[in-house]
């Protein structure tokens, strides 16, 4: 089967400036896919790198697409190879767009199926009511981006003035170190609305982490550590028994993340990597039919559309 491609790359400004322990991120970046097929139907995909989380950059993934010829096949969209995993992905969802069977989505169900990111530091406080009224139950908070006593003094206001009934997720984006991971650990072992703390230390000190997921109570995440299926199946093999947070958009093939959820039960929460409604879509599809085979049913982390004024539909 021959499709057409065509592709159009796209910035959207963030409403305010997203900061997280990899920097200040202000415009996301990414690329439209376009595939048409003989009959004139239209699969759409997205490819939405996120180099810093280990994917392709936006030029190499332009790159690889100018290189494409007019017309592509099946085949070039399954031996897309694995260091462009954010075009694996977005290729396999455009040509999923023309399968007959389609996962039902949770796109428009209620937000307590979804985690909402909350802005860094005192901005969350003035936040979370109205994330709370839309619905959500569920929210994040990124951690490790100032002095720890005056975040911890922010986090035990927040914390205070939630409702019962909420969960709250950490973030740290593998800001902080050893003895800070300890202290955001030993504050949460009394606090029963964390959900989890996600990845507290840099990427390279997985032992580390996996010392302090045995010690402590509260819940570790490992996010950047498994941006990819071999970093998951290597942290899988050396006894990860925490949780692994899956973003689809940058994961790589569809197919392989399928297998390695359905031959193994981890626990895991597919989150956003800042797509379009487009990837979002097609992310979302995918989460609803691995969850089945989960550990346990954790929110989906892709409350995020507040951090921006409009979406591209197509």
């Amino acid at each position: 089967m021959h499709y057409k491609l065509k592709i159009f790359p796209y910035k959207r400004n963030f409403k305010q400036p997203l900061k997280t322990s990899h920097g200040i991120w202000r415009i996301r970046e990414g690329i439209i896919l376009k595939l048409t097929n003989k009959t004139g139907e239209i699969g759409l995909g997205e490819i939405a790198p996120l180099s810093f989380f280990g994917s392709e950059t936006l030029s190499e993934a332009l790159d690889f697409c100018h290189q494409l010829p007019p017309k592509i096949t099946t085949e070039t969209i399954f031996s897309i190879p694995d260091n462009l995993p954010s075009c694996k992905f977005g290729f396999e969802s455009a040509w999923e767009n023309f399968q007959e069977v389609q996962v039902q989505e949770k796109e428009e169900l209620n937000p307590k199926f979804y985690s909402a990111l909350l802005p860094a530091g005192k901005a969350a406080l003035e936040t979370w009511q109205q994330l709370w009224q839309k619905g959500y139950r569920t929210f994040k908070w990124k951690i490790g981006l100032d002095q720890i006593q005056t975040e911890i003094k922010i986090f035990q206001q927040l914390v205070k003035e939630l409702p019962t009934g909420i969960n709250l997720r950490l973030d740290a984006n593998g800001g902080l170190n050893f003895e800070e991971a300890k202290q955001w650990l030993e504050i949460c072992e009394n606090i029963n609305i964390i959900e989890l703390l996600e990845q507290p230390l840099p990427v390279d000190k997985f032992i580390e982490m996996l010392d302090l997921s045995n010690f402590y109570s509260t819940p570790i995440a490992l996010d950047e550590s498994v941006a990819n299926l071999s970093k998951m199946q290597q942290y899988y093999q050396q006894g990860w028994q925490g949780i692994f947070v899956i973003k689809p958009a940058i994961f790589g093939s569809r197919i392989d993340l399928c297998n390695f959820c359905q031959n193994y039960l981890i626990d895991a929460v597919f989150s956003s990597v800042f797509e379009t409604k487009i990837a979002r879509k097609a992310s979302l599809q995918l989460a609803t039919k691995l969850q089945p085979n989960l550990r346990k049913n954790r929110a989906f982390g892709f409350g995020i559309t507040h951090f921006f004024d409009a979406d591209i539909e197509n």
